[in-house]
């Protein structure tokens, strides 16, 4: 993978999620070869994933050595057994992975070391900007009180923008329980989160 720029490289917590009827798009061109089909892989979910396997590992290298190595198994597979559901399909590879290292290295480190890797704002004031790192790290805190699964299932949807279906499909939770563990983990949220952050 090449190089990115020191700003390209920071994981920010409010990823952007691309639309979903782009990405979906993207995939639906019957005539490409597989390197056009890795490489628009890359341009629509390597971010995503990079974010995501943050979350789970709290070290940038480790997450794009994962990212990375999601992509290579990519590359093994047969594009047709994939393509309807690669969303899914990557970030499932991702998930397990990451969890791989975390079972081999034992290192669960807490989600607030996120802020040292976020990407400021170009359009705010360095005040303003400062202020939306205390307020996202004062959130990170937050989640990191609700149970694992409560928190992959609320990264999953409001970071990455993963339908239950999809969240079903990367953590074998059951589309009801994904849904519990939405419901109860925005509840608790919301017991917790003091009003000046909720705006």
């Amino acid at each position: 993978m090449p190089e990115d720029s020191e700003n390209s490289s920071k994981v920010s917590l409010g990823t952007s999620v691309q639309s979903e009827k782009s990405i979906t798009s993207s995939f639906s061109t019957p005539a490409r070869t597989k390197e056009e089909f890795i490489e628009q892989a890359l341009l629509d979910y390597e971010s995503p994933l990079i974010a995501y396997a943050f979350t789970i590992l709290n070290d940038l290298d480790l997450a794009r050595d994962v990212v990375q190595d999601s992509f290579l198994r990519l590359c093994h597979q047969d594009e047709e057994k994939v393509c309807d559901n690669l969303k899914s399909w990557l970030f499932t590879v991702c998930r397990n992975r990451a969890f791989d290292i975390l079972r081999k290295n034992k290192r669960i480190q807490p989600l607030e070391d996120a802020q040292a890797q976020s990407i400021p704002s170009s359009d705010l004031q360095p005040d303003e900007n400062l202020s939306q790192q205390e307020q996202s790290h004062r959130l990170s805190a937050y989640l990191d009180r609700l149970t694992p699964n409560q928190r992959e299932a609320i990264i999953l949807k409001f970071q990455q923008g993963l339908s239950y279906q999809e969240i079903h499909e990367i953590t074998g939770h059951s589309i009801s329980n994904v849904g519990f563990l939405l419901h109860a983990g925005l509840k608790r949220l919301r017991e917790m989160i003091p009003t000046d952050l909720r705006g």
